[in-house]
């Protein structure tokens, strides 16, 4: 028997303030999914087989394809415990992706594919919004078992409108269907079609959303999170008392990005600078201008996240696990043949073997960091201090609220 979980302290009770990311990128989710499964692997093995993410982090951030891991994992199942263990987002993808994204064959599949991109979306979403739907019911973003934060994007009112836990107690109108939330983040243009729903705020007027995916506008959604939290300390939330706001060295964060295809080298200058509107949309089935603001969009954050951690001297408190390498269909986010979901597990098991890599900020390319280990030595590393952090966060909470022995027994 292992260990009963009850939620998560707030950080008023510890040292830190947990924060989980995790990019979009479509199929490459399996990227992220095999590091997960090796952090929550190691939870266990420090507390139990009944351990699991959410037991840990304050903040659980996931953007598009990040964002329905996020929901898998916080969501809560009959026994108040969540969906999914992280070991079962893997074989989640290896068996769904393919229904997601169904590919087109035969000597005729490039025809067929330009003509669908030409006049909607390359997939009509319906296998992956039953299946949302089915997931995760009628649970609601305030139900989620810790804290979450999911970006969208509206395309009618031209802004990111973000998912928060923290949001529904102020602004009840965001407390609308996690099968919602996860449609609308991982609608991406050109791919799957945008999202429309409504909900009613605490007047009784009719809100519209019409949402695409939250990786035009956060495609790593880690700065959100944090700015998120910020938000709570300066509205003095007690969950944070008496954290200064800003205090980022009281924050941990594991940022998991799904691999981009940078050292390629695909584009250039002089190539570019022939496209039409339809070469920006459309190159050997993968949209240049897409792939060119999500990406710009993760490195954005990371470079800032960076540059702030080092200038406090807290580097060692912020983990990016990326890489660059990706090439051919691997960088792609909807060639779910069984030869590329494999090669992309094989992938994210090398990327465990790797050495722990940080961003330079003046070349904005990645490095290995000296004596840093492997990305599974960080994991590592970091099961520990949340397994730590977790404990005393419950040791001073019992102290807190222990009964006054003196007062009973007068």
């Amino acid at each position: 028997m292992g260990e009963t979980f009850s939620p998560i302290h707030p950080p008023t009770y510890g040292n830190l303030i947990t924060v989980l990311s995790i990019d979009g990128g479509g199929i490459r989710g399996i990227i992220p999914g095999v590091m997960l499964s090796y952090l929550e692997s190691q939870l266990q093995v420090l507390d139990g087989a009944n351990a699991r993410l959410a037991d840990y982090f304050d903040v659980v951030a996931g953007t598009s394809t990040g964002g329905l891991i996020a929901a898998m994992l916080t969501a809560p199942n009959s026994d108040k415990r969540p969906l999914y263990a992280a070991k079962e987002i893997v074989p989640f993808y290896l068996h769904n992706a393919p229904k997601i994204f169904p590919q087109t064959e035969g000597p005729y599949a490039w025809i067929i594919n330009f003509l669908t991109l030409l006049i909607g979306p390359k997939y009509d979403g319906d296998y992956l919004h039953n299946l949302i739907n089915d997931i995760l019911g009628k649970t609601r973003l305030h139900q989620a078992l810790t804290n979450i934060i999911i970006p969208t994007f509206d395309i009618k009112n031209l802004q990111p409108t973000i998912f928060s836990s923290y949001q529904v107690t102020s602004n009840p109108v965001f407390d609308v269907a996690l099968s919602d939330i996860c449609i609308s983040t991982s609608a991406a243009p050109t791919y799957l079609p945008a999202h429309y729903f409504t909900n009613t705020d605490e007047h009784g007027n009719l809100i519209e959303f019409n949402l695409i995916d939250g990786g035009v506008a956060a495609n790593d959604p880690a700065l959100v999170a944090i700015s998120e939290v910020t938000k709570q300390e300066f509205n003095e939330n007690p969950d944070f008392y008496p954290i200064k706001p800003l205090d980022y060295r009281r924050f941990l964060v594991i940022s998991l990005g799904t691999g981009s295809n940078k050292k390629e080298h695909k584009y250039s200058a002089n190539l570019a600078a022939n496209w039409g509107l339809l070469d920006w949309f459309f190159d050997n089935w993968s949209p240049p201008l897409v792939n060119i603001f999500t990406q710009a969009s993760s490195d954005m954050v990371d470079y800032h996240i960076s540059v702030v951690f080092q200038a406090l001297c807290s580097e060692d408190n912020y983990l990016r696990i990326q890489d660059e390498t990706l090439s051919g269909t691997l960088a792609s986010v909807d060639v779910a043949t069984t030869e590329n979901l494999g090669k992309l597990v094989e992938f994210g098991e090398k990327l465990l073997k790797k050495p722990v890599s940080r961003v330079n900020l003046d070349t904005g390319l990645y490095q290995t960091v000296a004596d840093g280990g492997t990305n599974e030595d960080a994991l590592k590393r970091f099961a520990k201090i949340l397994s730590d952090e977790r404990k005393l966060r419950e040791s001073n909470f019992q102290k807190k609220n222990k009964p006054d022995m003196s007062v009973s027994r007068k």
